[in-house]
């Protein structure tokens, strides 16, 4: 994670200064000022020259699966295509499933997380807005019109136009789709028309005012009144004119002295016109056609609120309840039609339902789920995801598989070659991270708590739980024979354990002390003596793992072969740090185990792929969008056929193909 910009003395950074010591056979860079001091093999140290530049691996990445869905706190943003296809987003991809067949595309426009999309009436063009990012330049929030079929982008509207990121679209119905409807998060909520075919493909802006001082979650334009829209949030409904001249003119929802609700949450419209909202007292009212008055009330169709309504080609009504979790289908009179569903627990409360074939729906729930199924048939999840911050991830050694963990106390296993979770497990403990021992037998969770979790990984029961520390466990390790653990702690120290013959018998030998900030990678030495360790403040430490000694002549280390190579500094990874870098750059990266790529995680929501080893500061690489923000973890999966990666805030998992 970035940490808060100073404006004290310029440090040095990065690469740019790099200099090479010929008579030590040392590289010298700097991380915030502070040199990091790198020792170059024998082999390569004589005819080492700091000045070449590495070209790029023949290898590429190709975006092959996407894991999760963003529904936690986004809305009306799943939609069934008529290609067959589930239309959805999460991080910075949208994503075109079609679970029948299996396969997915993805729509890759955006530069960071994609907030809120609208389908057009002709059900093939699809407008996306995303959130105001990180980056001053690539993180701007806009729109993009696209194509669902070409996935071809037509149009990109707002950039430096919207204050905040656009949280709510929709297209004109009763005209074609020519207008589309933007609300931005500014404090004034700014809600604003454009004609997006027009301005040479950046659209022309009709007009814009102040939506609302209060949160807006929704803006739909009327299916049958031509210039009519409707929003709603925080404690009002509002129904909007747009006449001839362009101005918008606003007419507050009247509810006289009935109860009104804190929030109304969603809007829908009846064949006929009316306007149905559904509100955070769990009521369905109806709005009459081209008023602002109520002319029915349904009190009490959910308990808590009402998160989204659809109206069925049948008339009937179907509403989603976010807190208690029940689908229920009412008739175009909203009265009872006995078809509810309750949707389990874990699952979470229901976030938008959109009509299927047939009698299928499409439900998103508020646990970044998607089911798909009916009132006959039931309800089954076709997509599963994390719910929070997503740091661990652990590779099988001889499956086509990974593990997951987040601060949801979620862990995870997918499989790469079915694109889907094998078993999902709630620990009772956020996890930080993960590995599987050498065999595959058993996995081991380093938690936020300072605990960390012996796991059997067949019968997925928890066979043991130790405490090292209050703090965070940030990165566990299996030697690779096997017989010893390192847990890397954010208080500074490697706990290495003795592998037993049962899992309770893992026993504690010593502690590796010596670091001045948190652990943030380790690496064993093929032969299982050695640890190498990154810290917080960018030190470069080694020990003897079996005595928990450090190493204090970095010299004698410069030919140790390496197991793994996730130690963000070293020798043959100093090509990975920017000119510029501040240390904070890169979050993680690894080695494929041909030993001849290297990928990494950085902070700018990019997955980079490098020649290994990547040993000139000068070294360039492929580079991938896709998460958003920070990307916390990569790895290769065992046969190097595929490469994951993580995203932290943005919790989606991807899944990428080496071409």
């Amino acid at each position: 994670m970035r940490p808060p910009q100073s404006n004290g003395p310029v440090l040095k950074h990065g690469t740019r200064e790099a200099v090479y010591n010929e008579e030590e056979g040392t590289l010298k860079m700097y991380l915030r000022g502070r040199p990091v001091i790198l020792h170059a093999p024998t082999d390569l140290a004589p005819s080492y020259d700091v000045s070449k530049v590495t070209t790029p691996p023949h290898s590429r990445l190709k975006l092959e699966w996407v894991y999760g869905y963003r529904g936690r706190d986004c809305r009306s943003n799943l939609y069934l295509l008529p290609t067959g296809e589930m239309l959805y987003f999460v991080a910075g991809v949208v994503v075109l499933y079609n679970v029948e067949e299996q396969s997915q595309r993805h729509y890759l426009g955006h530069t960071d997380d994609v907030k809120c999309l609208a389908i057009h009436p002709n059900k093939m063009l699809v407008a996306t807005g995303q959130v105001s990012g990180h980056d001053s330049r690539e993180g701007r929030p806009h729109v993009r019109v696209w194509n669902s079929v070409s996935l071809a982008t037509l149009a990109v509207i707002g950039l430096g136009d919207f204050q905040g990121s656009v949280s709510s679209l929709s297209f004109s119905k009763s005209d074609g789709g020519a207008l589309l409807v933007a609300i931005d998060e500014s404090n004034d909520h700014n809600i604003s028309v454009w004609d997006w075919q027009k301005g040479d493909n950046k659209g022309a802006k009709v007009t814009e005012t102040k939506c609302s001082v209060d949160t807006v979650v929704a803006a739909e334009f009327h299916p049958l009144d031509r210039g009519s829209i409707v929003t709603c949030g925080k404690s009002h409904i509002a129904f909007w004119s747009l006449d001839n001249t362009g101005a918008l003119y606003k007419r507050m929802g009247v509810f006289n002295n009935r109860d009104k609700p804190k929030y109304v949450t969603c809007v829908a419209f009846t064949q006929t016109g009316d306007v149905l909202s559904g509100d955070s007292n769990g009521s369905i009212i109806v709005w009459g056609r081209g008023t602002n008055t109520i002319t029915k009330i349904v009190p009490k169709v959910h308990e808590g609120p009402i998160f989204t309504l659809c109206v069925l080609k049948n008339g009937s009504v179907v509403s989603g309840g976010g807190k208690d979790g029940v689908i229920k289908m009412t008739d175009s009179d909203l009265q009872t039609s006995g078809h509810v569903i309750q949707i389990a627990p874990h699952i979470g409360g229901i976030r938008t339902i959109a009509e299927g074939r047939g009698t299928q729906l499409l439900v998103g729930s508020t646990k970044n789920c998607i089911l798909v199924g009916s009132f006959e048939l039931g309800f089954n999840p076709v997509v599963m995801g994390h719910t929070e911050e997503l740091w661990a991830l652990a590779p099988h050694p001889s499956l086509s598989q990974f593990l997951t963990g987040a601060w949801d106390s979620i862990i995870q296993l997918w499989d790469a070659t079915a694109r889907s979770v094998v078993w999902s497990k709630d620990i009772g403990e956020q996890a930080q991270s993960a590995a599987f021992s050498p065999d595959g037998l058993s996995i081991v969770i380093g938690c936020v708590s300072g605990k960390w979790l012996l796991m059997d990984s067949d019968s997925r029961e928890i066979t043991a739980a130790h405490t090292d520390g209050a703090e965070p466990i940030q990165v566990v390790s299996y030697s690779p024979n096997g017989e010893l653990l390192a847990i890397g702690s954010r208080d500074n120290n490697i706990y290495v354990y003795q592998v037993g013959d049962t899992a309770r018998r893992y026993n504690r030998i010593g502690r590796c002390s010596g670091h001045s900030s948190f652990i943030t990678h380790l690496d064993w030495s093929s032969d299982s003596q050695f640890l190498r360790s990154n810290s917080g403040d960018y030190e470069v430490l080694f020990w003897n793992a079996g005595v928990c000694r450090q190493v204090t002549q970095p010299t004698k280390m410069r030919d140790v072969e390496w197991a793994t190579h996730n130690c963000t500094l070293s020798f043959t990874s100093v090509g990975i740090w920017p000119e510029s870098a501040d240390g904070t750059d890169v979050n993680a990266c690894c080695v494929s185990h041909s030993k001849t790529l290297l990928a990494t995680a950085d902070d700018f929501s990019k997955v980079k792929l490098y020649s290994y080893p990547a040993i000139q500061p000068k070294s360039l690489c492929h580079i991938y969008g896709g998460h958003s923000s920070h990307v916390t973890n990569v790895a290769f999966l065992n046969d190097d056929t595929r490469l994951i990666s993580i995203g932290g805030k943005d919790t989606s998992v991807l899944q990428w193909k080496i071409l």
